[in-house]
């Protein structure tokens, strides 16, 4: 149920309440936070209500919130962007609050009024504006995220949600930063199964997935690809992102058919491959031909694809003690030039002719 009265309130933080920011340099991803945040409250009596522009704080739960229990959680993962003449931008928003509210519908949860939350958001980061950072390449990342709060044990879906908004200044999502990652392919655990949960951004789906990724980690490599929980042998994502091949001049993504998250990223890719000409495929593809393409060398290039990494070349893919190379180790032509297209167009350096930016303030 939507308040249409539904207002936002603005609390600003004192000056005592403002935080030191942080060095552009060392940012890292997700470890600093900005003087503001975003919350609002629903129940099945009023709807959405206390809406508000607040000082970062803590907030209070009690022990038998049902997120503790049940697991009711979703979030999104967006950035805003600096120009070189100091504006600022984000890239797509309707579209991730949008897929919000679609977690929402599949998780049980009470979907959200967009353009009353992206024009609070705005007001936020436009508020918190010197902590979008002016570094190159670094961004202010943003986390919307709900929650049910109802005190109350007993599977069920609850009656009192929290949505919040918070904000951090990151640099590289991998230490490595935009060069090749070495990629274990899992075939022991698996992430999402059909008819489940896995085209929902909802946090068990990331808490199922850290014991595998801890376990390549401990192997050397920096993320897992996983495949389907059926056969064990359909290339479904790679870590927290969309997963890419370039084989023959084809470009080939798993298609979207209920366990892999539709990303705004991908979509994005698969809009500018389209534009310049390449031939693409949404469809199924099995490690074994991933693997045999790699053999053949015909595996040009392989990359994932996220709001946190934007493009993330794939180096080379260990799959049962056989390593596969990709382009010498190298990053892509088509890597590279998506990597370069896309930073342009999110930090306002370049034409944006499908519109995916919008301006703050």
């Amino acid at each position: 149920m939507f308040n249409k009265k539904l207002e936002v309130s603005l609390c600003k933080a004192t000056v005592d309440q403002l935080k030191s920011k942080p060095d552009q340099d060392n940012l890292g991803f997700g470890r600093f936070f900005t003087d503001h945040m975003f919350k609002m409250r629903w129940n099945r009596q009023q709807g959405w209500f206390d809406a508000c522009i607040q000082p970062y704080q803590p907030f209070e739960l009690e022990p038998a919130a049902m997120v503790f229990h049940y697991g009711q959680a979703i979030f999104e993962g967006m950035k805003a962007y600096r120009s070189k003449d100091d504006q600022i931008f984000l890239f797509r928003p309707e579209d991730n609050f949008n897929r919000m509210n679609q977690s929402a519908v599949r998780m049980c949860m009470p979907r959200f009024p967009q353009e009353r939350i992206l024009q609070a958001l705005r007001a936020m980061i436009y508020l918190d504006q010197d902590w979008v950072p002016k570094t190159q390449g670094a961004t202010l990342y943003i986390r919307p995220a709900m929650i049910a709060t109802e005190p109350a044990l007993g599977l069920r879906p609850a009656e009192e949600y929290l949505f919040f908004i918070i904000c951090s200044p990151v640099g590289a999502y991998y230490a490595e930063g935009f060069s090749p990652t070495r990629i274990y392919v899992e075939d022991k655990y698996v992430r999402a199964v059909p008819g489940g949960v896995g085209n929902a951004k909802t946090a068990g789906n990331y808490a199922a997935s850290v014991k595998a990724q801890v376990e390549a980690h401990e192997k050397g490599y920096t993320q897992v690809l996983w495949l389907d929980a059926v056969e064990r042998k359909y290339v479904e994502e790679v870590g927290t992102s969309n997963i890419f091949f370039l084989i023959n001049n084809e470009l080939i993504t798993p298609p979207l058919e209920g366990s892999i998250l539709p990303g705004i990223t991908r979509d994005s890719v698969l809009q500018l491959v389209r534009d310049w000409g390449y031939q693409v495929s949404e469809r199924r593809i099995t490690i074994d031909e991933v693997i045999a393409a790699g053999m053949a060398g015909t595996l040009q290039e392989s990359f994932g694809t996220g709001t946190a990494a934007v493009i993330a070349p794939v180096g080379e893919f260990c799959y049962r003690d056989q390593h596969i190379q990709i382009n010498g180790g190298l990053i892509g032509e088509l890597s590279s030039r998506l990597f370069t297209e896309l930073q342009e167009i999110q930090f306002g350096n370049r034409e944006d002719p499908h519109r995916w930016r919008v301006r703050v303030g």
